[in-house]
């Protein structure tokens, strides 16, 4: 009995017949001919049979039923007990024991024979062990179980094992076996064959070949010269090779998860730019014209029906039945097939009661025409400069209104006209579905209608931004000097405070009456901006206004807004969101331009 040691708990006892003698000897301790079983572990309800992980089946069988017979007898009524034998172990317990560490009892057992060369011994035998320990600890749930041997200087080899029970993790199983090591030394200094057995762990080395060892695998590197030490690493091999096949596994998962990704937003990129395109062409498809018929309407485009002359080129109004207005755009205009669809795309998709509204276009032989709705009363700056429409170019004119000159156009009118302009750029700038900036904001492109309601045309210099950017640049300016904001006209840089800028230099040149470049003060011809903000007083811009009319505060209010959105700093000028607001606002105070001296609030006796 000597490979066999047991120990009996004092944890309780059960008499002859009742259930827990019935449980465990017919299911906790294992009968032949089929125990359930796993590698290094044969499993039964209630107990642990841990058997060695070199050992054949036949030998793991063997032993467990030579253990159980022992138990059986030694420890008949106990509730709990344990047997540790040469190739086994038989425990069984009352209490949950599956998964916890338990390092006690233990059993200490060292041979009365010395080793041939005790210090060497000592040397080869400590690391060997720590080694083994941190195989046999990375194992998995199946099997934690570690063998090899090393060489001493002198010809003596060392055997070695280190095992856990396969149920409690790596940390537990570590710690056992750490403890194992350490106890070892203590115990059996100088032994040539030794053990520590514990419940969770146990921990052998041996003078003779273990049974039932596989051939050893080749060397590891020497521990030190003359100490070679072999382990057994089939088991470290197929967790290398699984762990590889699944890194490449989910690495071609995700390298082809992402492709597939990536071509499904392709694709849906491309639809959605097909179905804009599509969109597009269908709206261009139903806005297009025949071009005879365009020719025929406008009488062959002769120079009877031509109204005057846009960004494109002449603009001819079309038959006296039809009412709408056609631009024909020069053949040598600098603006391309480019900006004509801009302005044709552009325009069809504005619905606002202050932008002119395209009706048509035509494409053909050459030829670009772009068909808007007719505003009778012509363009703003046939009335606030003094010119008289001509009767023969606007037959249609006489259905509506009377030629009238700037004397005729009263304050309420042209504070209706500042305020319907402001709302359109507000449009524009904000609320469309794209943020648009007209970039040629003056008074030949405000046409008005049958009611003076202004209305901004001539949308070839616009340029179409996304709802979050803010500016743009460019290396060729475009517009009319004057109305062009500072930045744009010296560094080609635009946004929507450009056409901020020259709305106040329109407002200005609506209550004077005159032109922005060629102000006449006395004998002086100056820079209208430069005169109002040096004379913004009471009777301070009198000579400025062209009719009698009393000073309002609103009329000092629309040349202070004029004033805040001509300044020089970009980020001074107001939004024209705030513009609109101080528009309808009756109070009397309002923020300060940064760039000039203005007195806001002035009170008139």
């Amino acid at each position: 009995m000597a490979d066999y040691c047991w120990k009996c708990f004092d944890t309780g006892t059960y008499t002859a017949g009742d259930k827990y003698q019935r449980t465990s000897t017919a299911s906790s301790l294992p009968s032949p001919p089929a125990p359930k079983t796993i590698p290094g572990f044969t499993v039964h309800p209630g107990d642990k049979t841990p058997t060695r992980g070199d050992l054949s089946q036949d030998s793991c069988q063997a032993c467990l039923n030579k253990s159980t017979d022992i138990l059986l007898q030694n420890c008949s009524t106990q509730k709990e007990a344990i047997i540790w034998a040469e190739r086994c172990m038989v425990r069984y317990s009352y209490n949950l024991i599956f998964g916890i560490e338990q390092t006690d009892p233990f059993k200490h057992v060292p041979s009365p024979h010395s080793a041939k060369n005790p210090q060497q011994f000592e040397l080869v035998l400590t690391p060997l062990l720590d080694i083994l320990s941190d195989r046999a600890a990375s194992g998995n749930s199946l099997k934690k179980f570690a063998a090899g041997h090393a060489t001493v200087p002198g010809g003596e080899t060392i055997y070695a094992l280190a095992q856990c029970t396969p149920d409690i993790d790596k940390q537990n199983c570590s710690s056992c076996l750490k403890q194992s090591v350490t106890e070892i030394q203590t115990c059996c200094d100088g032994k040539a064959r030794r053990k520590v057995l514990k419940p969770s762990c146990n921990l052998r080395s041996m003078a003779d070949k273990l049974v039932d060892i596989p051939a050893p695998v080749p060397a590891a590197p020497a521990l030190k010269e003359g100490i070679h030490v072999i382990f057994r690493k089939e088991e470290s091999n197929i967790k290398q090779i699984v762990i590889t096949i699944v890194v490449v596994l989910v690495a071609f998962v995700t390298i082809l998860s992402s492709i597939c990704i990536f071509l499904r937003l392709t694709k849906r990129r491309v639809k959605l730019d097909e179905d804009e395109n599509s969109e597009n062409v269908s709206l261009v498809e139903s806005l297009q014209y025949d071009f005879e018929t365009i020719r025929s309407a406008t009488d062959d485009f002769s120079d009877a029906n031509k109204l005057g002359q846009g960004g494109f080129g002449a603009v001819y109004k079309a038959s006296e039945w039809n009412i709408y207005s056609c631009e024909k755009a020069s053949k040598n205009s600098e603006q391309g097939d480019r900006e004509f669809k801009t302005e044709v795309t552009l325009v069809a998709q504005l619905q606002h009661r202050n932008l002119v509204r395209l009706l048509g276009f035509c494409l053909k032989a050459g030829e670009r025409i772009v068909i808007y709705e007719y505003v009778p009363n012509t363009s703003l700056n046939h009335f606030i400069f003094g010119k008289r429409i001509n009767k023969t170019c606007f037959l249609l004119m006489e259905l509506y209104l009377d030629p009238i000159d700037q004397a005729h156009l009263d304050w309420e009118t042209r504070y209706k006209i500042i305020g319907g302009i402001a709302r359109g750029l507000l449009y524009l700038h904000e609320d469309s579905r794209l943020r648009i900036i007209h970039r040629d904001l003056k008074p030949s492109n405000i046409l008005l209608d049958e009611d003076m309601n202004p209305k901004i045309a001539d949308f070839g210099m616009a340029r179409l931004f996304m709802m979050d950017q803010t500016q743009g640049d460019t290396n060729t300016i475009a517009g009319t000097y004057g109305y062009m904001a500072p930045e744009y006209v010296m560094y080609g840089r635009f946004s929507v405070k450009s056409d901020v800028f020259s709305f106040g230099v329109l407002i200005l040149e609506i209550l004077s009456g005159k032109r922005i470049s060629s102000f006449q003060n006395g004998e002086n011809e100056e820079d209208l901006l430069s005169y109002v903000s040096m004379n913004i007083r009471p009777g301070g811009i009198g000579g400025m206004i062209q009719w009698q009319i009393s000073w309002t505060q609103a009329d000092y209010r629309c040349i202070h807004i004029a004033l805040l959105c001509v300044q020089e700093n970009v980020a001074s000028r107001p939004s024209m969101a705030s513009v609109v607001s101080m528009l309808n606002s009756h109070l009397s105070h309002c923020q300060y331009p940064h760039d000039r001296h203005i007195i806001c609030n002035i009170r008139l006796k």
